[in-house]
């Protein structure tokens, strides 16, 4: 009776692995796409610090990660199962918050001086700051690229809930977390190595050896064009991600959406969305950007 009852026990062990291993590739494919605009957000958001200091930084921001998933698992599965009504207005007002923020960093990037060279005034001003100022600075980016995070991981973990919301609860526990663990290593992992890449080349420059060289040249080439390109991709990405979202949550638009996709063959399928999520993104951005100037105008006025 007791083998009989292990074997039991094993059998079912096994059948939830399995069960769990097969959700945990569908919600993986199904979140690939948001964890390529997580990397490219995160390794733009985290550049900008100083060289000794950019692994601290990402370090710091992985573990502001981490708690925003230890949050955000327990609080999806408690509102998915009593209020699960305010899963989509939540997430808008997180896909609300990143178009702000893309918008913001395309305002910047117009109204800045076009006679000064970012890079140079970045070096520049990165070391006129103290010690305590750079403290400051440092605790700064870590608050904003975790403030980023935690929308995308909120994405995240709504979709991986969506594929695993007719499982038993103690399968959507381990695939959500399961997956939460896995982007955030992963994806910090991934930005680690970028934000390092300059090092890796001046440290292969310094080696004997011509392939060495040759590498580590291409890798200081590589660095700042991949760096330029990920602050373009990052900002984009938040105008995609962010309209995605709400345009997600307005049904007639969503569907409007889908019909278009449909029409326009295979191509339509991957470009209009596409479109559409962008427009959406950079308009809500600039709504957004013109209320909260409107408002500080106003306590601008009031003050005086």
């Amino acid at each position: 009776m007791a083998g009989s009852s292990l074997l039991t026990l094993l059998d079912d062990i096994a059948t939830l692995l399995d069960d769990i291993s097969v959700m945990g590739k569908v919600a993986a494919k199904k979140t690939a796409s948001v964890l390529g605009d997580d990397l490219s957000l995160n390794a733009q958001q985290v550049s900008g610090v100083r060289a000794n200091r950019e692994l601290p930084v990402v370090w710091g921001v992985a573990k502001g990660s981490l708690l925003n998933k230890v949050i955000l698992v327990p609080l999806a599965l408690l509102i998915s199962t009593f209020i699960p009504w305010a899963i989509t207005p939540l997430l808008m007002l997180g896909g609300a918050y990143l178009c702000f923020e893309g918008m913001e960093k395309v305002v910047h990037s117009l109204t800045r001086h076009k006679d000064t060279d970012p890079e140079q005034a970045r070096i520049q001003r990165l070391e006129a700051l103290n010690s305590a100022e750079m403290q400051t600075y440092e605790r700064n980016k870590i608050k904003g690229a975790i403030r980023t995070d935690f929308v995308l991981s909120a994405e995240v973990v709504t979709i991986t809930l969506g594929i695993v919301a007719q499982a038993p609860l103690l399968n959507q526990i381990l695939v959500l977390s399961g997956i939460a663990l896995l982007v955030t290593v992963g994806v910090y992992g991934i930005v680690g190595v970028i934000v390092k890449l300059d090092d890796m080349g001046y440290w292969l420059v310094a080696r004997k050896g011509q392939v060495a060289h040759i590498l580590g040249r291409g890798l200081l080439a590589l660095a700042p064009r991949l760096m330029r390109f990920l602050t373009i991709a990052g900002t984009l990405a938040m105008f995609l991600v962010g309209g995605g979202i709400v345009a997600h949550g307005i049904g007639p638009l969503h569907h409007l959406t889908e019909q278009w996709a449909a029409a326009g063959g295979a191509a339509g399928e991957m470009l209009i969305p596409l479109v559409v999520n962008m427009v959406v993104g950079a308009v809500c951005g600039g709504i957004i950007i013109l209320l909260v100037e409107f408002i500080q105008r106003l306590r601008g006025g009031g003050d005086s």
